[in-house]
C-alpha cells in the first residue's frame, strides 16, 4: 500500500536539501578516509512492504525474471534461493529519483540485456530528469541514457504498462512511452540514445486531478505500454506490427505495421476506458487489454476486458461479469505462453472485500474466479494461502465476512504467468509479491496455494530507528506498515506495531535508562497517533490525542520513562507525565519543531524549529530558545543527544543554498560548534564506543571530503571514515541513523524504499559485542500464557523468571506439547522443535537475567483438536515451577 510513501522523503526534500550548489569546502577539514574499512551490508528482513507495480519474465530463458518497484528500485528474480537480488543500490544521493522505476524490459535476443525506465516524480519534487539505464550483465552494473524530461515511478498510472518494450527480432531497437505529454520515444542503438517519434500522433491527455497545482495527481499519464507483435518480423530485422497504449479514454489503443515509420488508431476500439495493460498471444492472433475508467493504483470504479482479433479486427467484449456487477478496474493481465488460449487477470482496484483475480483456458469465452460467495457473506476459495514466511501480512486483522486474513491482495496491477511454468505465477500487490506453484489445480478443480515470493525485496520507507542498550536490538517506525520490532536481524517479525495501527510511524523513541518504555506516534485516519509500551516494544496500548492532531510529528521520552513529550502535527507541542492519559501544551517552542529528549536529565527536553534551538528544564512545560546562532534556518534538521552525557548534543541538517552541515553542543544547546570539515550533514546516530575509545561512536549521512555516503567516527568527530561504498548507497538516506549500543561499528541506516540497511564492519579491533553460548542452569519458574486462539491457530507468551542467586548468562528452556501442537514463529528467542519438544534459546540481547529477573518471549503455532498447555519446563536439567 503506498497512501503515505509519497510523502516519506518528497516534503523533506522539498525543503531543499538536494536543490542548488553544494557550498564551498571549508578551509579546514578533518582527516576523511574513503572505504577504508570494509563493510558487509544487509537488509533487517521485513520482506516486502511496498508497492510492486511491475514483474517481467524472459520469454526465451527459464526463470530469468525481475521486479521494479515505485521507489525502492529493481530486483532479479534468483532461482537458487527463490529470493531476489536488487540491482540498483548504486543510485546514489544526488540521483535519488532513480530509485524509482517505472518500467523495466528483458532482452528475449540476448538474455544477458535488461533495460530499466527510472525517475520518481514528473513534477519539482524530483531534482533530476528520468533516464534509461541499460546493462549487459543482467542488472550487476549499469550504463545510463539521460532523457530530456522527467519519468514517474511513483506517479498516478504507475501500474499501467509496460512502457518500454525491446524489439523482439531486432533488439537493438526500443520504445518507450513517455508521461506528461513528451510522447512515444525510441532507441536503435540499444538504449543508448533517444529519440521522439514524432510521427506518434497522440501524447495522451488523461489526468487524475486537474486541480491538483502540486503537478502530482495533474499531470498528463501519457504514453502507458508498448507490445510488439513479434509474427511480424523476422531475425534481425524489426518487427512491424507495433500495438501502443496512451491514456486517452476516446482513443486508448495504436498501430504500426511499417516498423513505427507511421501509427493509426485502433477502429472500433472501445471508448470510456484506459487501456492498462495490453497482451499479445501472437500463436492465435489476439490482443488482450485490460481497461478501468481510471489510471490507478488505487482509483478505479469501472472496468471491461476486450480482446482484438489481429487478422480480421473484430473487437469482442469477453469481460468476465457485467459491466454494472464491476466496482473495480482490470489491470493485472497475463498469457500462458506454454497454453496461450489461457489468459488471466486482476480486479486491481477491489479493495473490499479483496481483490478478484479471473481465468479464462478458452482465449477469453468464459472465465472462473479465484472466490465466489456461496451464500453472502460467506466465500469459497480455490485457492489456500500461506504467509507463515512473512506472517505480518494478515496485519493482525481480524475482519469479518466476507474480508478474510490475510487477503489476496490489492492494487493487483502485475500479474504473470511464467512463460516457462504454465503451474508459476507471481503477481504483486501492494505490500508484497504473491505466487503459486501450483496455478494448473485451479483448472481441475483443486487449490492452488498462494504464499510470499518477496524474500530480499524489501521495499519500505523508513522515518525513524532505534537501538535501545537492552531488549531487542532494533525498533522501526515505517511508512504504510508502522514498523516492527526486530529481535533478529536474518528473520522476519510475526507482526507490525499493533494497538493503535498506525498507518505509518513518524516517530519513535525509547527511555534511555528504562529501555521497556517505548514510545511512538504516526499517521492514522481515525483513532489515536500514538502508542505506548512498557515491554520494550512487544505490545502496546494506545495513548489519547491533544484536541487538534492531525499526524503524528515527533516524539520524546524523558530518559527515565517518567514524562513525555509531543509535536504533532495539527497543534502545538505538548507534554504530559504517566502515560499521555492527558496532554498540557508546552509554553515557549512553536508548532511543528522537532523535539528530543536528554538521555541522563528527565526533565530536559530540547526542540528545534526554523533555525532556533530551544531548551526545556522543566520536563517540557516550558522551552526557551537558545542564544545560539548560525544553525540552519530551514526545518531539514534532526539531533540526537548523547547517551551517558547530560547535555551532550549533536544536530545534522540544513540546505546547500544556507547553513548545512553538522554541529555539537556540551552544554544542552546554549553554544554549538559547527564541524569545519563537514560539507552537509542530514542524520546523526551513536553507537559502541571503539577499544580504546572513551567516547561513543559517531554515524551520518553526510558529505565529507567531497564525497556523499556513510560515515562514521570514533574520534568525536576528528576524523571520519567513509564505511559505505559506490555499489552500495541506496539513493536518499536522510530520514535516520543509529549504530548498536552493543555490537561495535554496527549501524542501522534509514533509506526512502530500500529497507533498513544495516552494516557490520571488518574491523575486529573496535570491540565487538558478544554472543553468549548459554550454560542452561539454576532455579527457576515459568508463567505459560495462550493470549490468542481460532481454529487452527494460537499465539502463547512465556515467562521464564531467574528465581535463584545467581546471574544466568545465557539460557535454554525445553518442554513438550501434548497435542501436537506446532510452532510457526517464535520472537525474542531462538528455538527447535522435534516432534513435540520444543527447546527455546535465548538471543543476544536477553542472555543476561539477574536473579529475580525475568525473560520473556513469545510465539505462534498450530494446533487440531486440544489446545493443552505444558504442565512442565526445564532449564538445561533444572526443573522449574510453573503458573
Amino acid at each position: 500500500m503506498r497512501r503515505t510513501r509519497i510523502l516519506t522523503a518528497v516534503l523533506a526534500l522539498a525543503a531543499g536539501l538536494l536543490a542548488g550548489t553544494p557550498p564551498a569546502l571549508a578551509a579546514s577539514t578533518p582527516t576523511t578516509t574513503l572505504a577504508a574499512d570494509t563493510y558487509t551490508w544487509k537488509n533487517a528482513r521485513v520482506d516486502g512492504g511496498g508497492f510492486v507495480p511491475g514483474i517481467v519474465f524472459n520469454r526465451s530463458e527459464k526463470n530469468l525474471a525481475y521486479a521494479r518497484t515505485d521507489i525502492g528500485g529493481a530486483y532479479r528474480w534468483v532461482q537458487a534461493t527463490k529470493s531476489w537480488t536488487p540491482l540498483l543500490d548504486s543510485v546514489g544521493w544526488n540521483e535519488w529519483g532513480h530509485t524509482g522505476v517505472v518500467s523495466l524490459a528483458s532482452d528475449s535476443v540476448d538474455p544477458d540485456r535488461v533495460y530499466a525506465a527510472v525517475g520518481t516524480y514528473t513534477n519539482g519534487w524530483d531534482p533530476t530528469n528520468g533516464a534509461v539505464l541499460r546493462s549487459a550483465d543482467r542488472g550487476a552494473s549499469w550504463q545510463k541514457a539521460d532523457l530530456p524530461f522527467k519519468l514517474g515511478g511513483n506517479m498516478p498510472g504507475r501500474g499501467m504498462g509496460e512502457r518500454l518494450a525491446v524489439d523482439p527480432n531486432k533488439n537493438s531497437v526500443l520504445y518507450l512511452g513517455a508521461p506528461s505529454g513528451k510522447g512515444l520515444w525510441r532507441s536503435t542503438d540499444s538504449g543508448a540514445s533517444w529519440s521522439q517519434v514524432t510521427a506518434f500522433p497522440n501524447a495522451g491527455n488523461y489526468v487524475q486531478d486537474p486541480t491538483d497545482t502540486s503537478g502530482y495527481a495533474s499531470d498528463n499519464q501519457g504514453v502507458v505500454w508498448v507490445t510488439f507483435d513479434e509474427s511480424t518480423g523476422t531475425r534481425g530485422s524489426a518487427t512491424q506490427t507495433v500495438y501502443v497504449g496512451v491514456a486517452d479514454k476516446d482513443n486508448a489503443v495504436y498501430r504500426s505495421t511499417d516498423g513505427g515509420a507511421t501509427w493509426s488508431r485502433l477502429a472500433g476500439q472501445p471508448t470510456g476506458y484506459l487501456a492498462h495493460k495490453g497482451v499479445l498471444d501472437a500463436v492465435n492472433g489476439y490482443l488482450y487489454l485490460a481497461y478501468s475508467d481510471k489510471g490507478g493504483p488505487y482509483d478505479g470504479g469501472k472496468g471491461r476486458l476486450w480482446r482484438y482479433a489481429t487478422k480480421t479486427g473484430t473487437w469482442t467484449d469477453i469481460s468476465p461479469v457485467a459491466e454494472a456487477d464491476t466496482y473495480y478496474g482490470f489491470g493485472g493481465l497475463t498469457v500462458d505462453r506454454q497454453h496461450p488460449g489461457t489468459v488471466m487477470a486482476t480486479a486491481y482496484s477491489s479493495w473490499w472485500p479483496d481483490t478478484q483475480i479471473f481465468r479464462s483456458t478458452d482465449s477469453g469465452g468464459t472465465w472462473t474466479k479465484a472466490w465466489d460467495y456461496t451464500s453472502y457473506p460467506n466465500r469459497s476459495n480455490r485457492y489456500t494461502m500461506d504467509v507463515s514466511s512473512v506472517p505480518w501480512l494478515t496485519f493482525g486483522a481480524n475482519p469479518s465476512p466476507p474480508e478474510q486474513t490475510p487477503k489476496l491482495g490489492w492494487m493487483t496491477e502485475a500479474l504473470e504467468i511464467d512463460p516457462f511454468d504454465s503451474a508459476r505465477m507471481m503477481y504483486g500487490t501492494g505490500a508484497t509479491v504473491y505466487g503459486t506453484e501450483n496455478l494448473t489445480d485451479w483448472d481441475a478443480g483443486g487449490q492452488f496455494t498462494v504464499k510470499p515470493m518477496v524474500q530480499g525485496l524489501e521495499e519500505t520507507a523508513v522515518n525513524d530507528l532505534a537501538s535501545p542498550p537492552s531488549g531487542a536490538p532494533l525498533l522501526s517506525a515505517l511508512g504504510d506498515i508502522g514498523g516492527f520490532r526486530h529481535t533478529d536481524l536474518t528473520k522476519v517479525p510475526s507482526m507490525m506495531y499493533t494497538s493503535p495501527n498506525l498507518t505509518s510511524t513518524t516517530s519513535l523513541d525509547y527511555a534511555e535508562s528504562s529501555p521497556n518504555t517505548v514510545v511512538r506516534v504516526g499517521d492514522l485516519d481515525s483513532g489515536p497517533h500514538i502508542g505506548f509500551s512498557t515491554d520494550n516494544g512487544a505490545n502496546w496500548f494506545a495513548g489519547s490525542d491533544p484536541s487538534g492532531v492531525t499526524g503524528g510529528g515527533t516524539v520524546a521520552t524523558a530518559s527515565d520513562g517518567s514524562r513525555f513529550v509531543w509535536s504533532p502535527a495539527g497543534t502545538g507541542v505538548q507534554y504530559t507525565s504517566g502515560f499521555g492519559t492527558s496532554w498540557s501544551a508546552s509554553a515557549g517552542i512553536p508548532a511543528g519543531a522537532v523535539v528530543e529528549s536528554d538521555r541522563v536529565d528527565p526533565k530536559t527536553f530540547y526542540g528545534f524549529k526554523s533555525g532556533k534551538f530551544y531548551v526545556s528544564s522543566d520536563g517540557g512545560a516550558t522551552f526557551t530558545a537558545s542564544a545560539a546562532g548560525n544553525l540552519p534556518t530551514g526545518d531539514s534538521v534532526r539531533f540526537k543527544a548523547l547517551p551517558g552525557t547530560k547535555g551532550d548534543v549533536w544536530l545534522a541538517g540544513g540546505a546547500s543554498d544556507g547553513a548545512y552541515g553538522l554541529w555539537h553542543s556540551a552544554d544542552s544547546g546554549a553554544t554549538f560548534t559547527k564541524l569545519s570539515g563537514v560539507d552537509q550533514a542530514d542524520t546523526i546516530g551513536f553507537g559502541k564506543a571503539a577499544t580504546g575509545s572513551s567516547y561513543q561512536t559517531l554515524y551520518t549521512s553526510a558529505k565529507i571530503g567531497g564525497v556523499r555516503g556513510i560515515f562514521r567516527s570514533t574520534d568525536k568527530g576528528a576524523s571520519w571514515t567513509r564505511i559505505n561504498d559506490d555499489a552500495h548507497q541506496w539513493g536518499w538516506t536522510g530520514a535516520a541513523v543509529t549504530g548498536d549500543p552493543r555490537v561495535y561499528g554496527r549501524v542501522y541506516v534509514a533509506t526512502n524504499g530500500r529497507g533498513i540497511v544495516y552494516g557490520d564492519t571488518s574491523d575486529t579491533g573496535g570491540g565487538g559485542g558478544t554472543d553468549p553460548t548459554p550454560p542452561p542452569t539454576g532455579a527457576c519458574s515459568v508463567t505459560y500464557r495462550i493470549t490468542n486462539q481460532w481454529p487452527g491457530g494460537f499465539q502463547a507468551d512465556v515467562s521464564l523468571t531467574n528465581t535463584g542467586s545467581s546471574a544466568w548468562t545465557g539460557w535454554n528452556l525445553g518442554w513438550s506439547f501434548a497435542d501436537g501442537q506446532k510452532i510457526t514463529q517464535l520472537w525474542n528467542a531462538d528455538h527447535t522443535q522435534s516432534g513435540a519438544a520444543v527447546t527455546a534459546r535465548n538471543v543476544g540481547w536477553n542472555a543476561n537475567v539477574a536473579p529475580g529477573s525475568t525473560a520473556g518471549f513469545g510465539f505462534t503455532g498450530s494446533w487440531t483438536g486440544s489446545n493443552t498447555k505444558p504442565t512442565a519446563f526445564k532449564l538445561g536439567d533444572q526443573t522449574c515451577t510453573t503458573s
